[in-house]
């Protein structure tokens, strides 16, 4: 130590302890991440189960609707927002004028979670004013988990279907946030339309195609349409392109 100035013994003692505050740092992240990821596998893995058992008519699609959002509900969300890297996931985001952006998650190789799933996963991402906008689905059950930011969200029973129109009744009108859900089928809710009321916003999708043998995908309506008794609504069925225009 006779060698060793007061200056350089300071300075050599402040860089140990910034490099073993980072390690601990380091270590706290690993320990985090060994803790939280089977947490988050889990409930993915138990979604997972749920929709095989739909696709398996082992459950109805109202029943899997009310199991997911109980599942949803209980995500501790800055858990899951770090365990699917959402940071990284929308650094670069550019959003768009009209409608959202899908952003593909990618899980984890974690224990206890399937390596093929038998739902898709995606990451809406909106400015504000824009929207998911208004649409039915046909053979699909589909769940929403809002990450961020604000929705007002609309979501209607779909009771007839017509050549170029559906029937539907209003069934939900109200503000959505962070860790608030929303679930879909073909028998319940099979209509929805969520508008950004903030400057970014972000919508976890869950979606199982092809619930039963037949056609599957999206059916995009005009909801504004002719008014009937009972709430009911006529609904013209809308071109991709066309629901974008009015409602993007």
């Amino acid at each position: 130590m006779s060698n060793v100035t007061r200056r350089e013994f300071s300075e050599q003692t402040l860089a140990s302890l910034v490099t073993l505050s980072l390690l601990e740092t380091l270590f706290q992240r690993d320990a985090w991440g060994d803790e939280v990821k089977p947490i988050a596998a889990r409930w993915l893995a138990d979604i997972n189960q749920l929709s095989l058992d739909v696709k398996g008519k082992q459950l109805k699609q109202v029943e899997w609707q009310k199991k997911v959002e109980e599942l949803l509900g209980k995500v501790d969300l800055p858990e899951f927002l770090k365990f699917i890297q959402f940071d990284k996931l929308v650094q670069d985001v550019k959003f768009k004028d009209q409608g959202e952006v899908s952003l593909r998650p990618r899980f984890p190789e974690v224990e206890g979670l399937p390596k093929s799933l038998v739902y898709g996963t995606q990451v809406f991402a909106l400015k504000k004013g824009s929207s998911v906008v208004p649409h039915g689905h046909d053979n699909m059950v589909t769940a929403f988990l809002i990450l961020g930011g604000k929705f007002r969200g609309r979501l209607y029973d779909r009771l007839e279907n017509g050549p170029d129109w559906m029937i539907i009744r209003p069934t939900i009108d109200r503000e959505f946030s962070a860790r608030d859900t929303s679930t879909i089928s073909d028998d319940k809710d099979n209509v929805h339309w969520f508008q950004a009321l903030t400057d970014d916003a972000f919508i976890f999708n869950i979606h199982v195609m092809s619930v039963r043998p037949g056609k599957t995908g999206r059916v995009y309506v005009d909801p504004n349409g002719e008014k009937l008794s009972d709430g009911r609504i006529r609904a013209k069925r809308l071109k991709t392109e066309d629901a974008y225009r009015l409602f993007g």
